[in-house]
């Protein structure tokens, strides 16, 4: 099951790390438990194994005004508390992120709900599709916070653009077990290939 490639290789595989912010880690305004566990593991993958990807994107979201989005009484499903609010540093990277050194970086929700990061931006206004089809992408491995949305949302999309598809399962972590176990079995029956990034 080992697709990986290397520069120069039949295919290229990027790796998204998908919004890693403190924001979404203990002791941030909408934590997931093992949040910063989940952070400080991908630090140290990316670390060890950035040789098997051309690219290396992260995403964040990145909250002006939301609109709904945002609630005083959310109900953590379509509402939320005030999240990775821009100008804070729960809206930047996680620490643990901080040599990581991304090719790209994309940033999504300023004004509205953003849940894949394919609905982001980088700097130059590109999409993070276009980024990767411009890459000459075809492969990518999906990590980041949390598994049972963002992360979810964001491979159903790189399906969604004919891109080979791993999430790494020990390299996330979903709101809720419950909630997880429903991600990955929507993953797969979409054609995420679910792989623990020890087995590769």
């Amino acid at each position: 099951m080992d697709e990986t490639t290397t520069p120069g290789s039949t295919g290229r595989r990027a790796l998204l790390v998908v919004d890693v912010q403190p924001t979404f880690c203990e002791g941030g305004a909408l934590p997931v438990v093992g949040g910063n566990a989940v952070a400080q593991a991908i630090a140290a993958y990316a670390a060890a194994h950035r040789a098997r990807y051309d690219l290396v994107a992260t995403t964040q979201d990145w909250h002006v005004d939301p609109g709904e989005h945002f609630s005083a009484t959310p109900d953590y499903v379509d509402t939320w508390p005030p999240h990775a609010v821009v100008g804070t540093p729960e809206a930047e990277l996680h620490p643990a992120l901080a040599d990581l050194a991304p090719d790209v970086s994309v940033r999504k929700g300023e004004y509205a709900a953003a849940y894949s990061g394919f609905e982001g931006v980088d700097a130059d206004g590109r999409a993070l599709g276009t980024v990767l089809r411009d890459a000459g992408v075809t492969h990518v491995d999906v990590v980041g916070i949390a598994e049972s949305h963002c992360v979810r949302a964001t491979a159903l999309d790189a399906l969604g653009l004919g891109l080979r598809t791993r999430v790494l399962t020990d390299l996330t972590v979903p709101v809720t077990p419950e909630q997880g176990a429903a991600a990955r079995a929507e993953m797969a029956a979409a054609g995420a290939d679910l792989v623990d990034s020890r087995t590769l």
